[in-house]
């Protein structure tokens, strides 16, 4: 038996079981179960209860055995003292207050049907699942799907937004300078995505706001924070960088001590961290108020637009420096867009609404109008009958796994309690 099942019998099923009685024979009616404490305290504050003739209204504390009260200290604790009543699986002892009244139990063991408490074992038998419920997530009715894959976006926007406000709080409340940290981190992917974030934090933006006229100087910022700009090289694009960089470091007083150095290893060229620093420099020489623009757009083709940039000419016919490669464009995939969209600039658009008070719902439409991401946590779900539409759905099926799968909130879970819900 678990205390999250307990929870969920009394916020939704408990109300519908007959003749209710305490331990000592008292009838019980629900009025209002109250609201659930998640935090410290009471389980459940502001029930409404009538015990016998006596109406109650105060706090109810749920455990499995009521002698889990003394074990958990209740008995000295003041924020126990208006529980009206003790919630229990098991009943093994009288329960009493600080000043000793007796506090009434209600025990639950003998109210549940037989078929709950089998779905719910089942529920939570995994065995070699992949996750709990898998046996029954392609039943799932579709209406309580979708708007729990909705909910569940929002509340990973939601753990975002708060990344973000950190962010900002740590800009002096600069958007542009938090729009740059987060795409640096992000143009680096899984990989690099620290090491760019390193980068991005190791230079003041307003450095690289006067810099963005200068494709060029930022590229020498970036490779020379990144210190690939420390080397002997018989290359004359090196050389002019290395001397750009020297007379940035001096004039800006720049110090890369908490660089990350980014990795080539295991990556596809197009992937190389010189292509993506290239790009991002592209970018940001390309858009002057690229945070205004990006927040000022709700069509997904201007957003491609805007993104729609490439490497200098010197790594059209390189991925490494010295070392020359067939000549070819590498410009920003549509693919690689979507991520910088999924990843940044939705969960900045969102708090930027989220801190001026404007709706989000072209926040979550421009979601929806992005493919869905492919990876295996997502083809293991499609295997499990639930196939992504959009970003949206595949962003929050990440959340689900991740947030409620992986952490047994099933009892949390919209699916776990549809299921549950059935018997």
């Amino acid at each position: 038996m678990q205390e999250d099942f307990l929870h969920y019998l009394w916020k939704y099923k408990i109300r519908k079981a007959q003749n209710l009685k305490t331990t000592s024979g008292e009838t019980v009616a629900l009025l209002h179960v109250g609201q659930h404490n998640t935090d410290s305290g009471p389980d459940f504050f502001n029930a409404q209860i009538k015990i016998g003739e006596q109406l109650w209204a105060g706090n109810v504390e749920v455990h499995i055995k009521s002698s889990d009260w003394y074990v958990h200290g209740h008995e000295q604790d003041k924020a126990y003292d208006n529980v009206i009543l003790h919630v229990v699986w098991e009943h093994d002892t009288e329960i009493f207050r600080k000043n000793n009244s007796e506090i009434p139990t209600l025990q639950l063991k003998d109210t549940v049907d037989t078929g709950l408490l089998n779905t719910f074992s089942k529920l939570y038998s995994k065995g070699n699942k992949w996750i709990y419920c898998e046996d029954d997530l392609s039943k799932t009715d579709g209406f309580v799907l979708n708007n729990w894959l909705e909910r569940l976006y929002i509340e990973r926007l939601e753990q975002k937004y708060q990344t973000i406000y950190k962010l900002l709080l740590n800009s002096k409340n600069d958007w542009e300078a938090v729009l740059f940290k987060m795409l640096a981190k992000n143009f680096g992917l899984k990989v690099n995505g620290e090491a760019f974030f390193s980068l991005a934090q190791s230079v003041d933006y307003a450095v690289v706001r006067k810099l963005q006229s200068n494709q060029f100087g930022l590229e020498a910022l970036f490779f020379g924070q990144c210190g690939w700009l420390d080397s002997e090289l018989e290359d004359v694009h090196y050389l002019k960088l290395q001397k750009e960089y020297a007379f940035l470091k001096q004039k800006f007083q720049l110090s890369n001590t908490s660089v990350v150095q980014p990795q080539f290893f295991r990556l596809r060229p197009p992937n190389f961290p010189t292509i993506r620093l290239s790009q991002l420099a592209s970018l940001y020489s390309n858009e002057k108020q690229l945070f205004s623009k990006l927040m000022e757009l709700n069509s997904l083709e201007d957003y491609y637009k805007v993104f729609d940039c490439e490497t200098s000419l010197y790594w059209e016919t390189h991925y490494s420096f010295g070392k020359s490669s067939k000549p070819s464009k590498k410009r920003l995939t549509k693919t690689f867009v979507d991520l910088l969209l999924i990843n940044t600039i939705i969960p900045i658009k969102f708090a930027h609404c989220k801190a001026n008070g404007k709706e989000i719902d072209n926040v979550v439409q421009l979601a929806q109008q992005i493919h869905a991401e492919r990876n295996s946590l997502l083809s293991a779900f499609a295997n499990l009958g639930i196939k992504c539409q959009n970003a949206l759905q595949s962003q929050a099926l990440i959340q689900l796994k991740r947030n409620y799968c992986e952490r047994q909130k099933c009892l949390d879970c919209s699916i776990g309690a549809n299921i549950l819900q059935l018997v």
